[in-house]
């Protein structure tokens, strides 16, 4: 999830957009910056959608009157979800409770937008710089879930601002990578639905193409521009992005 650069000027959007296709159950966990404005532009859209943090549903209050979403524990997000958004700090990833995915959905789809900074957040992590691991796989191994990895280099208030209807020439695109092509596809038609278009970043042990500082990282681009960006990738880390 992308944080340099975004504005926190609150902005309120009342659920008055209607999804195209059937309602879905979603749970988000994290409700910062992304995960707030997929709160809001999700439950715009009519879905169903719960939201947790660490600090407990009492914090969420003014989130939840503003959304219509329903605050609830981080142990009940994914509660009958086809789509969970895990959408925190990396570092917090192995404090997320055992079994979190047990009651969910048939088919559930996990969405990863996390991102790793070891310098000021989250900390030197062995598994991702020592063993070479892709950050979503890391996560994945964690949580004991397969996830898709999609919004990491996203600017969090583009998801309120810059989203475009099909066929529009400003209509940006976001990666997404993952092994599980079902939940792909699942994840990539909730994109297009919320006015991106997608493009296959491939499976999860190619993610590193979408990581910090690659260059499609933070791009504001279209389906093409996106595909050279992840084809320029390089997978050396950036000096800036090493613990």
């Amino acid at each position: 999830m992308l944080l340099i650069g975004v504005s926190l000027e609150p902005r309120r959007h009342r659920p008055t957009e209607r999804a195209r296709r059937a309602d879905m159950k979603i749970g988000i966990i994290g409700a910062g910056n992304i995960g707030g404005n997929l709160t809001r532009r999700l439950t715009a859209l009519g879905h169903d959608v719960s939201v947790a943090n660490s600090r407990g549903p009492h914090t969420l209050k003014e989130l939840a009157e503003e959304t219509g979403a329903t605050p609830v524990r981080v142990e009940e997000a994914a509660r009958g979800a086809e789509i969970a958004v895990v959408a925190v700090p990396l570092k917090a990833v192995p404090d997320l409770p055992s079994g979190l995915f047990d009651e969910a959905a048939e088919g559930l789809a996990v969405i990863d937008t996390g991102n790793y900074y070891p310098r000021g957040r989250d900390g030197r992590i062995a598994g991702i710089e020592d063993e070479g691991v892709t950050e979503s796989r890391w996560t994945e191994s964690r949580i004991g879930h397969p996830v898709v990895k999609a919004f990491n280099g996203t600017y969090a208030q583009d998801l309120l601002d810059r989203h475009r209807p099909k066929g529009d020439p400003e209509r940006m695109a976001l990666p997404v990578a993952g092994d599980d092509e079902a939940a792909k596809r699942k994840v990539r038609d909730l994109i297009e639905e919320l006015g991106f278009d997608t493009v296959d970043a491939g499976g999860l042990d190619d993610s590193w193409r979408q990581q910090p500082g690659s260059p499609v990282y933070g791009l504001r681009g279209d389906v093409d521009a996106v595909t050279r960006a992840l084809a320029e990738a390089s997978p050396e880390r950036q000096e800036e992005f090493r613990g």
